[in-house]
């Protein structure tokens, strides 16, 4: 079991790269943070399973509070065997790939990231939004730290990170591990999630991704993205674009442009910063080369380990 995150590092919900005993599956298993309701981040992590699309991190196992089998728990006690017990945690899984957050991802690049990584992370991860939105779901965590990038594209996770720290209707300022830069005006006050928030979040990240922190000077973004990034971070939610039409900002035109694959056409090879590719091998050949714990050897009954009398 490994933290994905670095210690110390603000987080939406506690991420884990973890194995099961036998070895044969690896996932990605996520957490809710101390003092959060366990049960309310496993119903939406389940809802969560709704949501799909190449840059959905898909949800695929999820654990109630009161314990499952499959994956040990992360926190409590070691379980060398696999399931955890009744008083096991909230978590919920979702197949592994090499991923960075994105806080990671710029330190390791040692700065901002390219304007076209930008512009690729910012149109595909409108796409994943559009999507849900259409279904009318509404992600509520989106985040720096709740994207992953990849090799061959960002993931959106923790699902139900921000609504499972407060009830709806409750003041969602100073929650632990939430960016206040990413928390949108009307939901800072107490109000519902809603898609135009999502958008604002999405302008908060490629603020981030542009220039390393949430709220920046307008001046401060690169020009070519000034515009759309300070229109997705417009105070009144009216004013802000749709995600479909972020989308449709963020890709350039070309003469096959649709909306399934208008986020696709941006991540051509060289999409990601050299250091944060060798990163993601790093990471890959860290995990192969992991050794799995010895599983305790099954005792064979006596009656069975005697040899029949001919």
């Amino acid at each position: 079991m490994t933290r994905l995150d670095p210690p110390g590092t603000a987080v939406p919900c506690r991420r884990f790269v973890a194995r099961t005993p036998d070895g044969a599956r690896t996932v990605l298993l996520s957490t809710p943070l101390p003092g959060t309701d366990p049960g309310r981040f496993a119903a939406e992590a389940a809802a969560a399973r709704h949501l799909l699309g190449p840059w959905i991190a898909p949800v695929t196992d999820v654990a109630e509070p009161t314990g499952a089998a499959g994956v040990a728990d992360p926190t409590g006690p070691t379980s060398p065997t696999g399931p955890t017990g009744p008083t096991g945690p909230a978590w919920y899984a979702s197949p592994y790939v090499p991923a960075l957050p994105l806080p990671v991802a710029l330190a390791v690049h040692g700065g901002p990231l390219p304007e076209a990584t930008v512009r690729a992370v910012g149109a595909a991860l409108a796409e994943a939004l559009a999507a849900a939105h259409s279904q009318g779901l509404t992600h509520a965590g989106v985040s720096p730290a709740a994207v992953l990038l990849t090799a061959d594209g960002p993931r959106l996770s923790c699902f139900g990170a921000v609504r499972a720290a407060a009830a709806d209707g409750e003041p969602r300022t100073g929650l632990p591990g939430l960016d206040p830069g990413a928390l949108a005006p009307e939901q800072a006050s107490g109000g519902r999630p809603r898609p135009p928030g999502d958008v604002f979040a999405l302008g908060a990240v490629l603020a981030f991704a542009a220039t390393g922190h949430t709220v920046p000077e307008r001046e401060e973004l690169p020009p070519a993205l000034r515009e759309v990034v300070s229109s997705c971070l417009a105070r009144d939610p009216a004013d802000r674009p749709t995600a479909g039409a972020l989308m449709a900002s963020l890709a350039p035109p070309t003469a096959h442009r649709t909306v399934l694959n208008s986020a696709g056409t941006l991540l051509t090879p060289g999409w990601l910063p050299g250091r944060v590719i060798a990163a993601l091998a790093r990471q890959s050949a860290e995990l192969l080369a992991a050794e799995l714990p010895e599983l305790p050897e099954q005792t064979v009954p006596a009656e069975r380990a005697t040899p029949a009398r001919a």
